[in-house]
């Protein structure tokens, strides 16, 4: 700030620079939109390895080759994902808790519904327990599911532990709602069997056997509770040891992790049972004297079972759900809110039955990624088994040709980890892996093709391809995978879908226009310091500064042609490029122009041979 002299001496003013720093953006920020077994619907999330995508979309699902898309991406060098699921008529799983009790002078009702947070099938598995193994136990109860515990919570909305604000504040699995019509204050039902109420001297135990059952069954069980325990606590060790002497049925716990807990001054016994519907029930004279023939609950209450909703996965989503609704934010324009999204697979639609189908997702993909500065990478379609068939349906493409697009054949054929049997793959995914790989190595100049491009995991293709039928179809903007020994599986071209020879178009190589992409962007996001700032030459001499700063980093990293600066890129801002009118209406005009690198394509070698020398 400026500095007012008051004494004689030296004064430090520090003057902010010139310089404003343009970074680079990223490149290979890659979406895929399609099914998952589980997950947000519609809402783009991004995750940063494939351990994030079981976490968060339940991992590998036969159904959904987004996941497996997802799974190659990672495989092949990818770093950032983005991932949009779609779900068509999917359904919550939930399940009522109930309160059969008036022990609080309360009718008896719902006390609690639990919904799964997400729509799906995977709902279904959630189970949910409920103890009241509390420092009040008249009052506050426990509530587990999963691996999540929301201990000491209370069905009071009053109450700092409300069970629905603890619950949707914190847990990545289920969402809590009041009961609707019913007293709120209700808790919901312990599992298991529970004891009634111990006097502070505990009842003598008869010296007989416990019988216990199974609901339903006809075997009936017996077991000696050991020793005079002294307290509540000790009289459940006791019943715990007791229970699990006895022998299970071969792979089941049934007895074997049975539990026994204390919760205040009465006993909870479940089993150790997966099935939530195992009920133990006890009789005979130890359990009259224990009061444990009271009745007994579900081992756990099963979210989406008997009573609840069950969720559904939903239909596969079609051509209208992967596009989804631009007012909405559905489907594919849920990226439209993404900042970061370079690169786009869609790896269910080249599944579908007809081109025509395929057609408008792949016209709506191409328009999104105009309006992002990103990518599409198309995968022929998996009906493209021989390469006189691709060679005569790929007119029917020609509605989507585009240089913001480019087209891979034919399909990879790797070991489906579910089955270990070898399985077809579109190759959108190890693509956008490969280009990412090779952006962080080389530069988003570098064609993301070649012999350094492997395709990692990959057995075979499923259309093998030589030399004259891959120059079949090369010149028709299709880039194909190739096979070589030693090499194995790699990317064999690098056009866009607009790189036919026959378009003659500029944006005909693959990093020529994802580099021009990556400028276009960096430039928007670097110069919005600009905005009304005072137009004139000094204005224009910083913007020639900083934008020549960025042009010249990438020129020292290899992305222009030329040996100096002046071959490889240019900045003109001056009032030729900004006239006054300009000025009048607010306007700047800054011409960027670069000298792209193009892939050598075609290597030829000529080879001469020698006439003998004739020595002088």
């Amino acid at each position: 700030m400026p500095v007012t002299p008051t004494y004689p001496g030296v004064y430090i003013e520090e003057l902010p620079s010139r310089v404003r720093t343009i970074t680079a953006v990223s490149t290979s920020v890659t979406a895929f939109v399609g099914y998952t077994s589980r997950g947000p619907v519609d809402q783009a999330v991004t995750i940063t390895g494939f351990a994030d995508f079981e976490r968060q979309f339940g991992g590998l699902a036969a159904k959904s080759p987004v996941s497996y898309a997802v799974q190659q991406f990672f495989l092949n060098g990818g770093s950032i994902a983005v991932v949009v699921r779609v779900a068509s008529g999917a359904r919550a799983a939930s399940v009522e808790l109930p309160n059969s009790s008036s022990d609080v002078d309360q009718p008896a009702g719902t006390a609690l519904v639990i919904r799964a947070k997400e729509p799906g099938a995977w709902g279904n598995g959630l189970r949910v327990s409920v103890d009241y193994a509390t420092r009040t136990p008249n009052e506050t109860y426990n509530l587990r599911v999963g691996g999540e515990t929301f201990n000491d919570v209370s069905p009071d909305p009053e109450h700092p532990r409300y069970v629905v604000d603890v619950v949707n504040a914190s847990s990545d699995l289920i969402t809590a709602e009041p009961p609707a019509g019913t007293d709120p204050r209700l808790r919901p039902d312990p599992v298991g069997t529970v004891s009634g109420a111990f006097g502070a001297e505990l009842p003598a135990i008869p010296d007989e056997d416990l019988e216990v059952k199974l609901r339903g069954g006809t075997e009936t069980f017996r077991t000696r509770v050991q020793g005079e325990p002294g307290n509540l606590v000790a009289l459940g060790l006791a019943l715990e040891q007791a229970l699990r002497a006895i022998p299970d049925q071969p792979g089941t716990r049934t007895f074997g992790a049975a539990r026994v807990t204390p919760m205040g001054n009465r006993l909870q016994v479940v089993s150790g049972s997966d099935d939530p519907a195992t009920v133990l029930e006890f009789s005979g004279a130890v359990a009259t004297a224990l009061n444990l023939n009271a009745s007994p609950n579900v081992t756990a209450y099963a979210v989406g079972g008997e009573g609840g909703q069950a969720g559904e996965d939903g239909g596969l989503p079609g051509p209208t759900d992967i596009i989804g609704a631009e007012s909405a934010k559905t489907g594919l324009h849920a990226l439209r809110d993404v900042e970061d999204v370079n690169l786009l697979c869609l790896p269910e639609v080249c599944g579908y039955p007809t081109i025509d189908q395929q057609i408008p997702v792949l016209a709506a993909a191409e328009r999104l990624c105009v309006d992002k500065r990103a990518f599409l990478l198309v995968d022929s379609p998996s009906s493209w088994d021989t390469l006189n068939r691709a060679r005569a349906e790929l007119p029917r493409l020609d509605p989507v040709r585009s240089d913001h697009a480019a087209l891979y054949f034919p399909h990879l054929e790797q070991v489906d980890p579910l089955t270990g049997r070898l399985r077809a793959f579109p190759p959108c995914g190890a693509v956008a892996g490969i280009m990412a790989r090779t952006d962080s190595g080389r530069g988003v100049w570098k064609a993301p093709a070649g012999t350094e491009a492997r395709l990692a995991g990959t057995r075979a293709l499923t259309v093998p391809l030589n030399d004259p039928e891959n120059g079949l179809v090369n010149p028709l903007g299709v880039n194909c995978l190739r096979s070589f020994p030693v090499i194995g599986p790699v990317v064999w071209g690098a056009r866009t879908l607009d790189g036919a020879d026959a378009l003659a178009s500029q944006w005909k190589y693959v990093p020529v226009r994802r580099l021009a992409l990556m400028i276009e962007e960096s430039l928007y996001r670097g110069t919005k310091w600009v905005v009304f700032e005072p137009n004139d030459e000094p204005l224009w001499a910083q913007i020639r500064l900083n934008v020549g700063a960025f042009l010249n980093s990438l020129f020292e990293r290899g992305a222009f042609q030329g040996v100096s600066s002046r071959e490889a890129y240019f900045v003109k801002c001056d009032k030729e490029t900004t006239t006054q009118n300009d000025i009048n209406n607010g306007i700047v005009n800054i011409l960027v122009g670069f000298a792209p690198l193009k892939p050598a394509e075609f290597v030829i070698i000529q080879i001469e041979q020698m006439a003998g020398q004739i020595e002088v």
